[in-house]
Formats: structure tokens, C-alpha cells, sequence
């Protein structure tokens, strides 16, 4: 570990390495998935999407030559080139992951990565030194969301 210095193109990769190795991507996953379902925007999104297949559903009739995979496949491709999918996605992640990241994930990300970078790999959490302030979040625009703005 003493051979990387910052900047060296190797370290940020060992670095995502090691936390999955600990478990913390799998952690992080949890939290967020743990309480998605309760979020307005999840509901709103669920909700947007089943009334767009029921729609689209009602203007099928069945009939046992009907080919349901066609029509699944045909309906999934629907909804993807609606858009709506993506827009709901950003505001669920806006609901569930921005509100944990300055003050649940970072010090849980950081802690890991000191104790990684420490030379011995072995340090007290009384010998860490003390935590950043928290950086703005960036958000990138998605070329639908430009359009949209």
C-alpha cells in the first residue's frame, strides 16, 4: 500500500475492491432497499407504470393465440421509450440515497478507507483523524431531463 500515492490510477480501484470485500456495498444496498417501497416516489412510480400497462392491456384482447412474450416484450419496450422510468428512478434515488449520504454512508465510507490506507491496516477509531467536511453532490442532468428543465 506504501507504493500508490494519491492520484496513482491503481488506487481508487483497490479502494472500491476493499469495500466490497467488507461488505459495505452490500450494507449501503440494504439501507436504501429497506425503505424504498415506502417513499412516494416508488409509489408514484408503481403506480404510473401499472396504470400504463393497464392501458395498453385493455386494448388487447386475449385469446389463447395470443403471444404473451410478444406482448411483454412489446410492453416493457413501451415503457422504457416513456421515459417515465428514468425520471422516477432519479427521484426515488433523491428521496432514499441523498438523505444518507452526507451522514450514514460518507463516515461509514471513510472509516473503511483510512483503516485500508493506515500503514499496519490496523487503527483505532480513536486515531482517526477527523472527517472532512461533506463535499456539494453533484447531480449530472440526463439528456431527457435537459429537455425537460
Amino acid at each position: 500500500m506504501a507504493a500508490l500515492h494519491p492520484g496513482d490510477p491503481q488506487l481508487v480501484p483497490m479502494i472500491v475492491s476493499h469495500l466490497k470485500t467488507e461488505g459495505l456495498f452490500d450494507q449501503l444496498r440494504r439501507d436504501c432497499l429497506a425503505d424504498v417501497d415506502t417513499k412516494p416516489a416508488y409509489l408514484h412510480l408503481r403506480q404510473r407504470v401499472d396504470n400504463f400497462v393497464s392501458n395498453h392491456l385493455a386494448n388487447h384482447t386475449w385469446s389463447p393465440q395470443l403471444n404473451k412474450n410478444l406482448l411483454r416484450n412489446s410492453i416493457r419496450q413501451l415503457v422504457l421509450q416513456s421515459g417515465m422510468l428514468e425520471q422516477g428512478v432519479d427521484r426515488i434515488v433523491a428521496q432514499v440515497v441523498d438523505p444518507k449520504v452526507h451522514h450514514s454512508f460518507r463516515p461509514q465510507v471513510e472509516r473503511v478507507v483510512r483503516k485500508f490506507l493506515s500503514p499496519n491496516g490496523h487503527i483505532e477509531e480513536d486515531e482517526l483523524p477527523p472527517v472532512a467536511p461533506p463535499l456539494p453532490i453533484l447531480t449530472v442532468k440526463t439528456p431527457h431531463q435537459r429537455s425537460t428543465n
